[in-house]
């Protein structure tokens, strides 16, 4: 594919399934867009286990779970699992890793869990796992590492 080609492509892309009203969304929207509909399942010091179905929202071209979406999972349930052992602040991303194993679709009860590995004065790694309710088969396993900004003493 050309360079030209490959521009329109992305500049284009979405045009006809996306409503011109999609630049007046909310402030701060794409976090309760991917999360929604989540229920959390059980929360203890250092562990959070969610349970979702895949809403059509939430789907690729292909028809399974997006992967973005998935990486988003991991980020936002990850910095909830950062909470649950007392610190302040779920800090910042220094980094995200998503391993793709499998697909999850349509309507497709999933689970995620995170365990928090470590979380020092600077910095939390938490481990985040996407399976399929019903099977138990893994979709995805995440790790994600945060800066725990500490505030200032001035």
């Amino acid at each position: 594919m050309d360079l030209k080609s490959i521009k329109k492509s992305l500049e284009t892309a979405g045009e006809k399934s996306v409503p011109p009203s999609v630049d007046s969304l909310p402030e701060k929207f794409y976090d309760p867009f991917i999360i929604h509909g989540i229920h959390v399942d059980l929360i203890e010091p250092g562990r959070i286990l969610c349970s979702m179905k895949v809403p059509p929202r939430l789907l690729n071209t292909g028809n399974f779970m997006h992967g973005g979406a998935t990486a988003s999972l991991v980020d936002l349930i990850g910095s909830a699992a950062i909470f649950t052992v007392g610190s302040q602040t779920s800090g910042v991303s220094i980094e995200i890793s998503v391993s793709y194993l499998d697909a999850a679709f349509l309507d497709e009860e999933i689970e995620i869990e995170a365990k928090v590995l470590r979380v020092g004065k600077a910095v939390g790694v938490v481990s985040v796992e996407l399976r399929k309710k019903k099977t138990g088969k893994i979709i995805a396993q995440g790790r994600h590492t945060k800066f725990l900004a500490v505030s200032s003493k001035l």
